[in-house]
């Protein structure tokens, strides 16, 4: 590895470090397919490039919209590579369907929540008015 590439790599406690995860979740990844190994050099050590930065926030940014690991470990190539065959783009598009389809059912059920709070939070407020009026 030449000096120049090797100083734009990370170890694994620089990647843990900056992406905010532990070591433990960088290596079950690995296992996973979410990521790839790190570049070994020298003593054994794991080298990281900035890539795996990317897919670390975009499997962070998964999770929180609700996929799974597995379907993660489905979709993510689609961000970071151009995926040739067909099956593989219909497998991604039908997850993202469901996960919208699963995203609008919860928007839903939090609008529906929210307006009951906000006619709860009115009618408080009207009692509370009332019962100021009548001291």
């Amino acid at each position: 590895m030449d000096d120049g590439l090797f100083s734009s790599l990370m170890q694994i406690g620089e990647i843990v470090k900056r992406a905010g995860v532990s070591h433990r979740t960088i290596h079950h990844y690995e296992k996973l397919g979410l990521l790839r190994p790190g570049d070994r050099e020298g003593a054994g050590y794991r080298y990281y490039d900035e890539d795996v930065l990317k897919r670390l926030e975009k499997i962070a940014a998964l999770k929180y919209l609700g996929l799974s690991l597995e379907e993660i470990a489905a979709v993510i190539d689609v961000y970071f590579e151009d995926l040739v065959d067909i099956r593989d783009k219909e497998q991604v598009l039908a997850i993202l369907k469901a996960q919208r389809a699963k995203a609008d059912a919860q928007l839903a059920g939090l609008t529906a929540f929210r307006n009951d709070l906000e006619s709860s939070i009115a009618r408080l407020e009207q009692l509370i008015a009332a019962a100021r009026r009548s001291e």
